[in-house]
C-alpha cells in the first residue's frame, strides 16, 4: 500500500465522509472512492460500511486504522525531523495561528523569547476551513486553535487564553438597547449558527444555546450577518471576532452567564520538540490568559449600550 493510499484511508477513517476527505487532501471525491475500493480488493473484505446517510468503519477497518496509524506517524515524524534539520534544526519553532490572533499570544511569545533568545519564532496562518492541515502536515510545531479538539492524531497542551462570547443583534432590535441579556431571554429568539466552516463539535462550543435546525445547506458567515442585520434573528460571536473584524453593522451584547471560548496549543501525537514543550510550559505558566473586550474602544462601545 502506497503512502498516499494510507493517508487517504486514515483521513477517511477520521472524517467518515468522502467529500470532506477529498477537500482536506485536495483531491477529487472519485479518487477517494477508487483508492478505498482498491484497498478493499487487495485485502479481500470491506473496510467501510456505506449508506446514503453515513459512512462507518467495519471491524476490519478499525483494526487496519489502529495498525497503520502508529507507523504512518513515525514516517511523518522522520520526514519532519529531516525538514527541521534542513531549515535550522532545533533553533526554530513554527507556530500555526488563526488570522491576527498571534497578537493575543504576545505575553507567551515575549517570555519565550526572553528565556530562549537563540530560537527563531516563525508563524504560519491557519485556515479556519482546514484548521488542522498545517499541524498534520508537519508545517508547524504547534497550532493555536479553539477548544475542544477531538482529533485522535492530535494532542492538546495547556489552554492559552479564554475570550467572552457575546450576542449579536441588529441595530433597532428590541434587545439592542440592553446593557446585557440572559441565556433564558436569548432562547426566546431564533438563533442562527456561526456560518463558519467549523467541525461540528466547534459549532457547539461557539454557541451557548443550540441554533435552529434546518435541512437547507449551511449558510455562510456573511449570510448569517445579513440575516441578523435585516431581521429579528440573533447569533453569537466571540470576542476576537469583534476585536479584529467588527464592521459596525451589528450590536454586541454581553451575556449575563458570561460564556467563554477557550483556545489551546495543539501538537501532533508522538514526540514533541524541546522548543514546543518549552512554549507549552510557558503557556501553562501564564495562562489561561483572560482576554477582555475594551469597552472604551469606539468600535466596541455598542457592547455597553446603544441608544
Amino acid at each position: 500500500m502506497e503512502l498516499r493510499d494510507i493517508e487517504i484511508f486514515l483521513t477517511l477513517a477520521e472524517e467518515l465522509h468522502f467529500g470532506r476527505t477529498a477537500e482536506r487532501l485536495h483531491i477529487s471525491t472519485p479518487r477517494v472512492s477508487q483508492t478505498i475500493a482498491k484497498q478493499e480488493r487487495r485485502i479481500g473484505a470491506p473496510l467501510f460500511e456505506r449508506t446514503s446517510r453515513k459512512v462507518t468503519l467495519t471491524p476490519l477497518g478499525e483494526q487496519l486504522r489502529d495498525d497503520l496509524q502508529a507507523g504512518y506517524r513515525r514516517i511523518l515524524d522522520g520526514v519532519e525531523s529531516a525538514a527541521s534539520a534542513a531549515r535550522g534544526g532545533p533553533e526554530t519553532l513554527t507556530l500555526g495561528v488563526l488570522g491576527p490572533m498571534w497578537q493575543d499570544l504576545a505575553p507567551i511569545t515575549a517570555l519565550f523569547r526572553t528565556r530562549c533568545p537563540q530560537v527563531r519564532l516563525r508563524m504560519r496562518e491557519v485556515r479556519i476551513d482546514d484548521p488542522f492541515a498545517l499541524i498534520r502536515g508537519g508545517d508547524v510545531d504547534l497550532a493555536l486553535v479553539a477548544l475542544p479538539v477531538l482529533e485522535p492524531d492530535l494532542r492538546v497542551g495547556p489552554p492559552a487564553f479564554t475570550e467572552p462570547i457575546v450576542l449579536v443583534v441588529r441595530h433597532g432590535h428590541e434587545l439592542a438597547g440592553r446593557t446585557s441579556v440572559s441565556l433564558a431571554e436569548i432562547a426566546e429568539y431564533e438563533i442562527l449558527p456561526s456560518g463558519l466552516p467549523l467541525p461540528d463539535y466547534w459549532e457547539k462550543s461557539f454557541s451557548p444555546l443550540p441554533p435552529r435546525e434546518s435541512e437547507a445547506p449551511p449558510p455562510t458567515r456573511e449570510e448569517i450577518l445579513f440575516a441578523v442585520s435585516t431581521g429579528d434573528a440573533v447569533a453569537f460571536a466571540c470576542g476576537q471576532g469583534i476585536k479584529y473584524y467588527d464592521r459596525g453593522e451589528a450590536v454586541y451584547l454581553p451575556i449575563d452567564e458570561k460564556p467563554t471560548l477557550s483556545w489551546g496549543l495543539v501538537h501532533r501525537a508522538g514526540q514533541v520538540s524541546r522548543w514546543a514543550e518549552e512554549f507549552e510550559r510557558i503557556a501553562g505558566e501564564l495562562g489561561p490568559i483572560e482576554l477582555e473586550l475594551d469597552l472604551d474602544q469606539p468600535t466596541l462601545q455598542r457592547l455597553r449600550s446603544v441608544s
